[in-house]
């Protein structure tokens, strides 16, 4: 139940940071180079949801994969 738990709250963080990262492309358009664009996101804490949630999916799975 719990491995369940931290795999719906990974999937939950991995899209918000996804979508996230996803809408500040809009800033590019506007004039910021690629440079400016990462440094903007990596100044930002919710594009850090990204790997932190693919992280929370990875350990979830393989807890998954090891009860069977």
């Amino acid at each position: 139940m719990g491995s369940f738990f931290l795999f719906l709250v990974g999937f939950g963080m991995t899209v918000t940071g996804s979508v996230t990262i996803i809408a500040y492309f809009n800033f590019l358009p506007a004039g910021l180079t690629w440079a400016d664009y990462f440094i903007f996101i990596a100044g930002r804490l919710e594009c850090y949801f990204f790997p932190l949630g693919l992280l929370l999916l990875l350990i979830s799975l393989r807890h998954f994969n090891i009860e069977k």
